[in-house]
């Protein structure tokens, strides 16, 4: 490791325990709404960053995230909820008698519900990862229904339409930041490594990437695998912040809220998709008021439910109109840029779209 690489992990590191001190000070100085924002926030960070890898590192249009959520949630709330909440909750049909008196502290909980949405992610993607393009947009929209409707029929388990109430509430940031910065390091070194560099071969061109010598399919079930983990990570903290869940909360338009994180931050930037995602959350709870009754020029105008997301599709077409690379195109936060402004030339000057 050379002194210019040195100095970059050093800032690096000094960045994160920047902000795990700001948490901290902001658990303690925020008050519970503006709380409950930036934890949510940092799940549409985590979801974005999971499907920017499928799609914008990899190329594979999935629509399936919203399934590997819902395994997420369901997995860590029932294993987290107590043995008594069970036996109110569970009224249609008792809860399996494995399940019934299991109760497992939240982070263990968290990560198994990453590695069951990923188990479910590498068995959805071994058939599924044959297709291309709006083929296997289709296929993971299909297999993302399904699993919900087998969570609304698995009554003994997942109590089906009625879903699960008095999960364990986290409110601390430092538990859901801390997870959307693991994420973002953890997928920053995949990126930066011969895996990231086979992904995106893989999108620029697979036939090329094929010639490389690259297997094509090896690498895209990899990729579809870790994205599922961090949706299931995602899923979980959802159901830790919200407190309950249902499977009418995991259709398919899910996914398309984090679409449109994903192409407002820049598909191929990792870094857009945290900015776009904090953007997102704190502008669901500004246009709020666009739903609620209002006096326009003495007009009275009701209430229109799901005006937001009406109003985030237009911005959405807009984007994709008029500015298709998003906020940060293909880009990355780079130290090289902030090292050459203080007059420390690096060996990697000029370069662009480099995580470090």
């Amino acid at each position: 490791m050379d002194k210019h690489a040195k100095l970059k992990f050093i800032l690096t590191l000094l960045v994160v325990l920047v902000s795990f001190g700001a948490l901290y000070i902001a658990q303690g100085t925020m008050n519970s709404f503006y709380i409950r924002v930036l934890n949510l926030a940092a799940i549409y960070a985590i979801l974005a960053l999971s499907l920017n890898l499928i799609l914008g590192f990899t190329g594979m249009f999935s629509l399936g995230h919203a399934g590997f959520m819902c395994i997420g949630s369901y997995v860590a709330g029932i294993l987290t909820m107590s043995p008594a909440s069970k036996e109110i909750i569970y009224f249609m049909e008792p809860i399996h008698p494995l399940l019934a008196n299991v109760q497992w502290p939240i982070l263990p909980a968290i990560l198994l519900g990453g590695i069951i949405a990923a188990l479910f992610g590498f068995m959805i993607g071994f058939p599924a990862l044959r297709l291309r393009d709006d083929y296997l947009a289709i296929a993971t929209l299909g297999f993302a229904e399904i699993i919900r409707i087998v969570v609304t029929n698995v009554i003994p388990i997942t109590n089906g339409a009625l879903g699960l109430k008095n999960i364990p509430s986290v409110d601390s940031l430092l538990v859901y930041w801390g997870c959307a910065i693991v994420t973002l390091i953890v997928l920053m070194r995949i990126i930066n490594s011969s895996w990231g560099y086979a992904f995106k071969a893989i999108r620029d061109n697979e036939i090329a990437a094929q010639a490389m010598g690259i297997n094509i399919f090896k690498h895209k079930l990899l990729s579809f695998t870790i994205g599922a983990f961090f949706a299931g990570i995602a899923g979980a903290l959802m159901a830790f912040l919200i407190t309950s869940i249902d499977p009418t909360m995991y259709r398919f338009t899910f996914t398309f809220q984090i679409l449109l994180i994903v192409v407002l931050g820049g598909m191929g930037s990792l870094s857009g998709s945290v900015i776009a995602a904090v953007i997102f959350s704190i502008l669901m709870e500004v246009l709020r008021f666009v739903e609620q009754p209002m006096n326009l020029l003495g007009l009275e105008i009701s209430g229109i439910p799901g005006m937001r997301m009406v109003i985030f599709s237009l911005g959405l077409l807009l984007i994709i109109l008029f500015y298709r690379r998003g906020l940060m195109g293909t880009n990355e936060f780079n130290w090289n840029w902030v090292l050459n402004r203080l007059g420390i030339k690096t060996s990697h000057q000029g370069k662009r779209g480099e995580a470090n």
